[in-house]
């Protein structure tokens, strides 16, 4: 009877399969399922994996809100400069142009620099504006445009002056519609304060229809 030969022991610590299926192939040992891993430190001299960025948290300010299907606002309008203050200092025709120095002086002495002022005369020229002009209209009125000191203009010319903080008028005198046009012009140049010297019925007549 011939000898049958002793099957090997497998030991339970020896690798290798555990069951063989009928197929006749080897079944591969179960591995454990693989848990999350920290990325790989990239190797010198290439990139490390590519991974997604995380997703941005955006608050409702981030969001961009679409604008509206109303109509449009309106344009901006720019303010209208306040009127200037007019205060009436009652004079003759003659003694108007006595009464717009003294207004001046009083100007002067409370801090008002002398190229903030501008004097309107309606009848004669004031003596300083005949003096300058007798050197000629390009001095005279270069004196106008420096701008540092009191100038003195005939109604006639004054809508060539630039306005000024204060205007001062002398009503002394002149043609019937002087006062008026001199009042007017005077008006819109004067920044913050309107000083007329005349006779008071006059000047309020031209300011309650003109101004």
């Amino acid at each position: 009877m011939p000898l049958i030969p002793e099957e090997p022991q497998i030991h339970e610590s020896a690798q290798g399969p555990r069951a063989t299926p009928a197929s006749g192939r080897t079944a591969p040992t179960p591995r454990p399922v693989p848990g999350p891993r920290p990325a790989a430190h990239p190797r010198p001299g290439r990139p490390g994996p590519l991974r997604p960025a995380p997703p941005v948290q955006r608050t409702p300010r981030d969001v961009a809100k679409p604008a509206p299907s109303g109509p449009a606002a309106p344009a901006a309008v720019a303010p209208v400069a306040p009127a200037p203050q007019i205060q009436l200092i009652p004079a003759s025709a003659e003694g108007a142009l006595d009464a717009a120095e003294e207004a001046v002086d009083l100007l002067l002495d409370s801090g008002r620099a002398p190229g903030d002022v501008l004097v309107i005369t309606t009848g004669e020229q004031h003596p300083w504006a005949a003096h300058e002009l007798s050197f000629g209209e390009a001095s005279y009125w270069a004196q106008h445009d420096a701008g540092d000191d009191v100038f003195y203009a005939d109604a006639a010319v004054a809508s060539r002056a630039t306005s000024r903080p204060v205007v001062v008028v002398a009503v002394n005198g002149g043609p019937g519609p002087a006062a008026a046009d001199a009042l007017s012009l005077a008006h819109a140049r004067a920044g913050a304060l309107l000083i007329v010297c005349g006779d008071p019925q006059q000047i309020n007549s031209v300011l309650d229809v003109g101004l």
